[in-house]
């Protein structure tokens, strides 16, 4: 009895070394994945123009006189997505309008979308004598675009990562959307940043659609370009596992002029390695060059790849108000892990 007693005692504890074991052999395989994958190197810029479910409220004008709309005064507020009007689904501004119009002045029931949950408001429109039709006092948009920095290719099937971060509403939630373009777009002049004032990369939206947009995520947008990248300024790099990123020297490619992305040199420090946000550590830019055209981190450099030691460490994501020559930059990881398969 004794001797199988220790038997089983040494099986139990055979059997729970096997079983701690597992995860950080799962864990090993998987950075070992990682660590293989091989990825177009970005820095051209896009445009990027999205449909959002319904009709986003960006703002609220006078109605009747009064300083505040009647549908500000019914409790709606901007950020608002309107879906709906009397249970009629609403996606376009026409939409929108032909409903209002034709109200005649009797009372809509609204619903929107704020945060997770849909409400009802109860809206009666105010007829305009200036315009001779029936009003809320809503200013809506169906769209949104805004010019960022590619930051990867997959080789595979042209699916791309850029930005680095979402695409936000006015109250920084990140935008839900039905479809979305992938625009080419020119770069044709920099506002340069400033303590206290973020800069711009100045653009205009081409003809020319050049994919599409998937995925809108708090960790960067995604999508499929229609064709391969002919100006990826390094070609096919290796991942850098986020344990391998180290504080010193790098470089970002980004696109001012010419039409082809460009090499500056950078600092990274402030590494978190247990971050799976969006600021898993500090950029500094150091080259004399971007400085002297940029004055730092300007927006649309947001998604502008980061290269260490040959290897793709992540992208460019936020400026530091008070500091332009200053932002955040993303784990490469990151933006991997919320994109879906």
């Amino acid at each position: 009895m004794k001797n199988r007693n220790i038997f089983l005692a040494l099986v139990s504890i055979l059997l729970a070394s096997i079983f701690l074991a597992l995860p950080i052999f799962a864990s090993e395989q998987g950075k070992k994945a990682v660590e293989e994958i091989e990825l177009y190197v970005g820095g051209m810029p896009f445009g990027a123009k999205i449909s959002s479910e319904g009709l986003t409220v960006v703002k609220f004008s006078e109605t009747k006189g009064k300083n505040a709309s009647c549908a500000y005064l019914a409790g709606m507020r901007e950020g608002d997505i309107i879906i709906k009007i009397n249970d009629k689904s609403i996606r376009k501004i026409e939409d929108f309008v032909k409903e209002i119009d034709q109200s005649g002045g009797k009372e809509l029931k609204i619903t929107v979308i704020r945060g997770n949950k849909a409400l009802d408001f109860s809206v009666t429109p105010v007829y305009s004598k200036d315009d001779g039709k029936y009003k809320t006092g809503i200013w809506v948009k169906d769209s949104t675009s805004g010019i960022g920095t590619i930051t990867y290719i997959n080789p595979k099937d042209n699916s791309f990562g850029g930005l680095g971060h979402g695409i936000c509403d006015s109250n920084g939630k990140v935008v839900e959307f039905m479809k979305g373009s992938v625009i080419d777009v020119e770069i044709n002049g920099v506002v340069k940043g400033q303590i206290g004032c973020a800069g711009e990369l100045k653009g205009c939206f081409e003809s020319k659609k050049i994919g599409i947009l998937t995925q809108n995520t708090p960790c960067g947008v995604f999508g499929r370009l229609y064709e391969s990248p002919s100006n990826s300024p390094e070609g096919l790099v290796k991942i850098c596992t986020k344990e391998n990123v180290q504080e010193g020297a790098a470089h970002i490619w980004c696109t001012l002029s010419n039409g082809n992305p460009e090499k500056y040199e950078i600092e990274i420090s402030d590494i978190d390695k247990t971050n799976t946000s969006i600021k898993s550590f500090k950029v500094k830019i150091t080259d004399k060059d971007l400085l002297e055209k940029t004055g730092g981190i300007v927006q649309g450099m947001s998604g502008s790849p980061i290269i260490q030691n040959g290897k793709l460490v992540g992208a460019v994501t936020h400026v530091l108000i008070n500091d332009p020559t200053t932002g955040y930059g993303i784990f490469i990881e990151n933006m991997l892990a919320a994109k879906e398969s």
